[in-house]
Parts: C-alpha cells; sequence; structure tokens
C-alpha cells in the first residue's frame, strides 16, 4: 500500500507518490494534476471540490469557498448553502478528493499520507492540517515544510552539491529557505515567510490599479462583480507570462470598461508586494548567516514563481538566473513523492535525510520587573534549530516563598510573551523559600513530527514534572518517539565527543608552552560558549576546526624518524661471565 504525498495548496493541490523506481502524479477525474482548493456546496447540499466548485466562485460566490488555506488553525466560519464550515473541514474535502484520485489512479487503497506546509505555519496550523487529513479518513504520517520538498527535489534532479536559496511562492504563501545539499542530506539551515503573501495579492493589485483608473470604488460593485473580476485579474496575471502586453476587460454595473496591461504597469502597482517580499528574503539570510554571493542557485517553486516579474526580480537581486521549471508549481509534489520513496525505504532513494528546522522560538514567560502584567519571553529553543533537539534553561524564583511555578509555553518572536502563541501551560510545585533561592531547569524537546515534551526539574529536590503536547498522535506513538528522543536530553557537554575534545584540549594545554598556552586557553573558553549555546551545528563546525587546530600544534615531534626504541647496550655487557 503506497503512501501518498500530498501538496495542499493555497490555490492548488496534487498528488505523488513514488514507485516502480521514480515519482508519479496523481491525475484527477479531469486528466489535470492541479486540482482547484476550491469548496462549493450544491443545492442538494452535496459538496463539489476542485474545477467544478471554482468556476461557481462566480455563480454562486455565497455557497462557494477558496484561499481557506489561508485561515487554518483559526476559528474562522465560513457559510456555504446554510451550513457551517472551519478552514480545516474544507480542506478536508480537498485532501480527500486528491485520495480518491490516487486510489482510482492506482487501483489500491490509500490510508496513509504526507502533507507540505508552509515552513511559517506554526504549530496550530499544522495541528489543524493533520486534523483536516483526519476529516478525510486518512492517517497523517509527517507534515513536511514546502521549501524542503522543494529542495530535495531540485537536488535530486541536479545532484549538485551547493547551497540552495528556494523561493518558493504560491497562491496564498510566500516561504524561502537557505538549504545546503551534500552526499544524500538535504539540510534546512534557515526559513522565513510571509503566510499572507501571495500570487492573490498580485490578482489584487491588478484588480485595484484597474477600478483606480476606471475611477471605481470596490465597495460600488457586487459580490459577483468583483468575483468576475479577480478572475479577469488573474487572466491577465496569467497572460502577462507570455506576452509583452494584454487586454483587460470587465463589466461593472452594465458598462464595459477596458484597461492595457503590461509587466512594467504591474510591477509599479504592485511595489508594496516587491517589499514585504525582500523583506522575507532578507530574514532568511539573516538567519543563515549566508550572504547573497555564498547562494550558488535560486529555486523558484510554486506556480507564482512563473510569473517573469518575479523571475526577473530574483534575478536582479541575486545576479543569477533562477531555477525554474514550467512545472515549478509541481514541484514541491515531486518533492513529498521522494520523501514518500524515502519512508517507504526505496532503494534508489532509502538513502537521502532530509533534516528540517523550527521555524518559530518556543519558550516560556519570565517576570518583567517594570509591568508584573506584560511578562517577557524567554527562549528555549531558538528558531531555525535543526529538529529533533533538546534544550535546557535554569530559572529562578521571583517572589519570597513561593509554593508553586507556573510554566508558561509560548510559540513566537514577539519580546512580549502575551503576544506569541500559547501552546499549553504547566504547574509545579516547589519548596518555599526566599526568592532567587530556589530554582527550576525547564527542557523543550522536539522532534520532527511536532511532539514537545516539556519537562520541569526542582533543582533542590530533584522532582520532575513533565507535560507533552503532540499533533493529535496516540499514546502508543508518543511513547515510542520519545523513548527515541531519550538520548537527546544529553546535555552536549557531557557528550562523549565533546567530552574527548575537552580532554585532548586540557592534554594539550598542560604539555604547551607558556607563549601557546593563551591561544589554547582562548579554544577552551569559546568551546565551553559553543557547548553552552547546545547547537548542535555550531558545536560540530568548531569541533571540526579545533580537530585542525590540534592536528598542526601536533605536528612538531622532537623524536619523528625514529622507527622504534633503540637498543640497549650496558656497556660492560659480554666482557665478562657472570660470578
Amino acid at each position: 500500500m503506497a503512501i501518498l504525498g500530498i501538496d495542499l495548496g493555497t490555490t492548488n493541490s496534487l498528488g505523488a507518490v513514488y514507485r516502480n523506481g521514480k515519482v508519479e502524479l496523481i491525475p484527477n477525474r479531469f486528466g489535470s494534476f492541479l486540482t482547484p482548493s476550491v469548496v462549493s456546496v450544491m443545492e442538494d447540499g452535496s459538496v463539489a471540490v476542485g474545477q467544478i466548485a471554482k468556476e461557481r466562485l462566480i455563480t454562486h460566490p455565497k455557497d462557494t469557498a477558496a484561499s481557506f488555506k489561508k485561515k487554518m488553525g483559526t476559528t474562522q466560519n465560513y457559510v456555504l448553502g446554510g451550513r457551517n464550515f472551519l478552514p480545516e473541514e474544507l480542506s478536508g474535502f480537498v485532501i480527500s478528493a486528491i485520495v480518491e484520485d490516487a486510489r482510482n489512479y492506482l487501483q489500491e487503497d490509500v490510508e496513509d499520507v504526507i502533507i507540505s506546509v508552509p515552513a511559517y505555519f506554526h504549530d496550530k496550523q499544522r495541528v489543524a492540517t493533520k486534523r483536516a487529513g483526519a476529516l478525510a479518513g486518512v492517517m497523517v504520517k509527517r507534515i513536511i515544510n514546502e521549501p524542503s520538498a522543494a529542495a530535495l527535489a531540485s537536488y535530486f534532479d541536479t545532484r549538485q552539491e551547493q547551497l540552495f536559496l528556494v523561493f518558493d511562492f504560491g497562491g496564498g504563501t510566500l516561504d524561502v529557505s537557505i538549504v545546503d545539499c551534500f552526499d544524500t542530506m538535504v539540510e534546512i539551515l534557515a526559513v522565513s515567510g510571509d503566510n499572507h503573501l501571495g500570487g492573490d495579492d498580485f490578482n489584487e493589485a491588478i484588480a485595484g490599479g484597474f477600478l483606480k483608473e476606471h475611477q471605481l470604488q470596490q465597495k460600488c460593485l457586487s459580490e459577483t462583480e468583483y468575483a468576475i473580476l479577480l478572475r479577469q485579474a488573474e487572466k491577465c496575471k496569467i497572460a502577462l507570462s507570455t506576452l509583452p502586453e494584454t487586454k483587460m476587460t470587465a463589466v461593472i454595473g452594465g458598462q464595459t470598461y477596458q484597461s492595457v496591461y503590461t509587466n512594467e504597469r504591474v510591477m509599479r502597482e504592485s511595489s508594496g508586494i516587491w517589499k514585504r517580499m525582500q523583506r522575507v528574503l532578507r530574514h532568511a539570510l539573516q538567519d543563515g548567516r549566508v550572504s547573497l554571493e555564498e547562494i550558488n542557485a535560486v529555486i523558484l517553486a510554486g506556480g507564482s514563481g512563473k510569473m517573469p516579474l518575479v523571475q526577473s526580480y530574483m534575478e536582479q537581486l541575486f545576479e543569477q538566473t533562477p531555477l525554474v521549471t514550467g512545472f515549478s508549481d509541481q514541484l514541491i509534489a515531486r518533492g513529498l513523492g521522494l520523501v514518500c520513496g524515502v519512508m517507504e525505504r526505496k532503494d534508489e532513494v532509502r538513502d537521502y535525510v532530509l533534516t528540517d528546522i523550527c521555524p518559530f522560538t518556543l519558550g516560556t514567560s519570565v517576570n518583567n520587573d517594570a509591568d508584573h502584567q506584560h511578562p517577557y519571553m524567554s527562549a528555549i529553543i531558538e528558531r531555525n534549530t535543526v529538529l529533533p533537539c533538546s534544550r535546557v534553561q535554569r530559572y529562578y524564583t521571583v517572589s519570597d516563598y513561593q509554593s508553586e511555578v507556573k510554566v508558561d509555553i509560548r510559540q513566537g518572536e514577539e519580546p512580549y510573551a502575551e503576544d506569541n502563541l500559547q501552546l499549553g501551560v504547566l504547574k509545579v510545585p516547589i519548596p518555599k523559600k526566599k526568592k532567587g533561592e530556589e530554582c527550576i531547569d525547564i527542557r523543550f524537546t522536539y522532534d520532527i513530527n511536532g511532539i514537545l515534551e516539556v519537562e520541569v526539574t526542582v533543582v533542590s529536590n530533584g522532582k520532575k514534572v513533565s507535560k507533552i503536547l503532540s499533533q493529535n498522535m496516540d499514546e502508543k506513538e508518543i511513547e515510542k518517539r520519545m523513548q527515541q528522543l531519550q538520548k537527546l536530553k544529553i546535555h552536549p557537554k557531557d557528550m562523549t565527543e565533546n567530552r574527548l575534545m575537552k580532554e585532548r584540549l586540557q592534554v594539550l594545554f598542560e604539555e604547551s608552552l607558556p607563549e601557546t598556552r593563551d591561544r589554547i586557553l582562548s579554544y577552551i573558553e569559546y568551546f565551553d560558549q559553543i557547548l553552552a549555546s547546545q547547537d548542535p551545528r555550531r558545536i560540530r563546525r568548531y569541533r571540526e576546526l579545533l580537530e585542525q587546530v590540534i592536528a598542526s600544534m601536533e605536528t612538531y615531534d622532537p623524536f619523528e624518524g625514529m622507527l622504534e626504541f633503540p637498543e640497549w647496550k650496558e656497556e660492560d655487557e659480554g666482557e665478562g661471565g657472570s660470578e
């Protein structure tokens, strides 16, 4: 039974599997790989998904919903045909349609799926995505970041070891990832994104420019008229992908209006979009600690990556032609197909490893001395930390004779805790002492499937309290995964390879001359700082650097060339016998 990969997009969705040594995209009942992510409730109460529903956006706008992916993880209510739907319920219909197409195409049952999401989706959005899969009657085995899948597909095609920037620009979201590809490893270094920026924004910019040119206001248009205008704007955008200019026509209030559009005009009328793009790009490069010059290749994924304006913009920024195919809107699905092959242990791809990172900071609230009502956010796992990971921080009491500490678990980048997403709360009893005399260690252990274990240890008595936050996994799955993660709870300074390096440095210090001891001590001090950061990537890289340093300092050997211990002969040997 095949695992099905589903690219659940804002505008379109598609499925892929790995079989017969290659990725196969799943055609829908109309023979197309792309199924519009649109849902409509028909007059008889049945639900239509895909192209039929998309056509009803104009004829039945009140009974039809699109772009609901943007609202995943919220309580946004969609009323279609007199019935209420949450975003994940509508997404469940789309997943169900893709699964049904896969069953018909493969002629076998499909029970397990992996689903891609924007890298910048927070925990509630990822939970909602898994819930959508459950509503469709399938088991979501893993959630994959969209740029990670795109990078895997591109690397698998080229097999060139290089540093990629993946620019995943879909209908409603933008994701940027810095990806290092080598051997069979695809390692995500940094991600950034905007969950409310996509090709739909160009449609709205074109429609807005059209209304402004003809001195019309959006509020004066009916829902149907504005839906038609957006459809015409989308057609205009698509036409400009192959033509230097095109005409856009719309009937509003019984009158026909027409405008001429060029890419240059779209560029002017969408200036705010380019600024938002650049903000996301800058964020990713800064977090990845790489410069524009270090990027070997720029990959454009997502349907909106086909726009010549987007390609030209990226080419000017990076001074290189971005890698884009005529199938950029299929790139993520192809990557998902490869991940399916990896999970199924297929011989051709079984050795590939796709690492992922934590897109948002995980932490807890701490006291704000100046304003107790607005505590600060204290980071425990920083954003862009490679998963799986485990980090620990120590915190002290702030009041005399506290009997309890409330650990407020948050996700986000805001300085004030209340502005970040709350994932849960854990209450921990502690011995009553004066403030600052009692402390707790808070350890977060986070894995690639979204399981977060929070473990709090009262330092004075060693008592532990823990809580597991998971994306609706059952207890057996959680227990199995947490057993696998136990080894992550060893602090880096206690790991064998790091202890060995410390020993080697200390021996080198003891054996060195005074003029080199200061340099070796600085290496030891900095290594301690790196270990305290608990960042595996930084630790590994510095340890490799230290290996080279130690090797160079150990090269001088005054006894070099002495192949064996010289024969020892006593002076009087052979000159006299024994007594």
